[in-house]
């Protein structure tokens, strides 16, 4: 199996019998147990002998076989039909991995295609994203600062400890994404004539509004289209009256972002 994986695709065969009947299959071929089978595979007992129901009607010939004691002992067991389908399906998952590999190799070619790839693979729990090139890098003693340039024309600035942005092998023209928390995002309707010593300000119109028990999330249109969404508690969103079509200013600290660089 690869690791990190930009293409994956969902193996059937007869467009219903996937990886979890197969794996139900298996797992009765060593414990001999439909129920022990089932719940290895994640089927209900009952949903697993109507899955091997249909696979038999399929096959249109059993595919197994049940013993009530002798010298073998009780038990389900597969019969060699299959016992063979299981082989066919595992040469067919090796066969799939070698195509989808080879495929992976062609788009790794194609610089647009594989980042984008890249930046939906990642899986995180920051709710903002945003993918970038890197325009400044200040690297000093102790602490370091990186300015990533959004497609849309704003910048948003992050700041890191020398070590991590050596680490990260951050220079100029570099492809990044910065991964900032809804909860770090603070929302501003009025500056009333002060100004904010945080770095990053992005300015844009409420355009979603979903309220919750407790708190609320808050989606920020910018202009060129990104969203940023702020978590915010509920009396933030009365006292304010948060509403759709509002203007609005996202406003997070540069030490609240973390970014993300592809290894080469």
């Amino acid at each position: 199996m690869r690791d990190a994986s930009l293409l994956t695709g969902d193996l059937k065969v007869a467009g219903r019998l996937d990886g979890r009947f197969f794996a139900l299959l298996s797992a009765l071929e060593s414990t001999g147990s439909i129920r022990k089978s089932a719940s290895a595979a994640g089927y209900s007992y009952k949903g697993a002998w109507m899955v091997l129901e249909a696979a038999c009607e399929l096959a249109n010939q059993p595919l197994l076989e049940t013993n009530t004691g002798g010298h073998r002992g009780g038990g389900t067991r597969l019969t060699e039909a299959a016992r063979a389908l299981v082989q066919v399906w595992r040469v067919l998952q090796e066969r799939q991995e070698a195509f989808l590999s080879e495929q992976e190799s062609w788009v790794l070619q194609q610089p647009a295609f594989a980042n984008l790839l890249r930046r939906f693979s990642m899986k995180t729990t920051a709710r903002n994203q945003f993918a970038g090139t890197i325009s400044a890098v200040e690297i000093g003693p102790v602490s370091a600062q990186a300015t990533m340039a959004l497609a849309s024309g704003q910048e948003i600035t992050v700041t890191m400890t020398s070590a991590a942005a050596k680490k990260l092998k951050l220079k100029k023209g570099q492809s990044a994404i910065a991964l900032i928390k809804s909860s770090a995002v603070v929302l501003v309707t009025d500056f009333a004539g002060y100004t904010l010593s945080a770095r990053n300000q992005l300015a844009g119109t409420i355009s979603r509004v979903e309220k919750g028990a407790v708190s609320s999330l808050i989606g920020l249109t910018l202009p060129g289209g990104a969203l940023v969404t702020a978590s915010v508690t509920n009396d933030a969103l009365d006292a304010l009256g948060l509403a759709v079509g509002q203007p609005a200013t996202a406003v997070f600290k540069a030490y609240s972002v973390m970014l993300a660089v592809a290894e080469k």
